[in-house]
């Protein structure tokens, strides 16, 4: 069991998840984000390669478009 705290709330995951399996459980897939793992942004480049461990802080920002 992992725990990952995103945006100041604590989830649970069965096992292990990177950036971009998160991205997909949280049903962002498409929209224009961006991730910061205790206090670094994460490149989009990394997203597959960035591994979560337990513990980590998260804040997901979505980017909205408007006039």
């Amino acid at each position: 069991m992992m725990q990952l705290t995103i945006n100041g709330q604590t989830q649970n995951f069965d096992g292990a998840v990177n950036v971009s399996q998160l991205i997909e459980h949280l049903s962002l897939q498409g929209k224009r984000i961006a991730i910061e793992r205790n206090g670094v942004i994460v490149p989009r480049s990394q997203y597959t390669e960035q591994k979560l461990v337990d513990g980590d802080q998260l804040e997901v920002v979505v980017a909205v478009g408007g006039g």
